[in-house]
């Protein structure tokens, strides 16, 4: 007997979306405040309490921006990402993280592009601002794998955990 897995829901599929698109804008969004709130941290005292107010004040604010330019770079990169996990499934988590990664930096990139300032986000006028931004979509897309990963069946499970033959009990 082969070993098949369980399909997820859309219902799933869409929870595990969201799940890791939250943790992808979260992560994106208080990155970018701490490199701007270090931008001004030689020229203005910034305690913790400043620190955390700005971060959620952040976080309300420019979160939903954040989320939506995630979104736009998921779509597609995702697209890309679905038939090469289909492909090779030991790879999914990789593939998902890449995609999500290398998307976000095409997005932000595309949104440079075409805003009127120099760029979008000031965080990412550094290439490590950048990357500490790609790695949070990156991390998203992963958790995103990991979400929506098969099980299989708790027969099949069972039939994996006995004990081989001739082994005692």
């Amino acid at each position: 007997m082969t070993v098949s897995a369980r399909k997820l829901s859309w219902g799933r599929r869409a929870a595990a979306f969201v799940a890791a698109l939250l943790f992808a804008a979260a992560w994106g969004v208080l990155a970018q405040t701490q490199f701007n709130l270090q931008a001004l941290a030689p020229f203005v005292d910034l305690p913790i309490g400043v620190r955390l107010r700005t971060s959620l004040q952040d976080l309300v604010g420019f979160g939903p921006v954040y989320a939506g330019l995630v979104l736009a770079a998921w779509i597609p990169a995702f697209l890309v990402a679905w038939p090469l996990a289909r492909r090779l499934p030991r790879l999914r988590v990789g593939w998902y993280a890449l995609a999500a990664g290398v998307g976000l930096i095409v997005a932000i990139r595309s949104a440079d592009a075409v805003a009127p300032m120099p760029v979008l986000i000031d965080a990412t006028r550094s290439t490590f601002g950048l990357l500490v931004l790609a790695l949070g979509s990156a991390l998203g897309g992963a958790l995103f794998a990991w979400l929506t990963r098969r099980h299989a069946g708790r027969s099949e499970r069972a039939i994996g955990a006995q004990a081989p033959e001739g082994a005692s009990a």
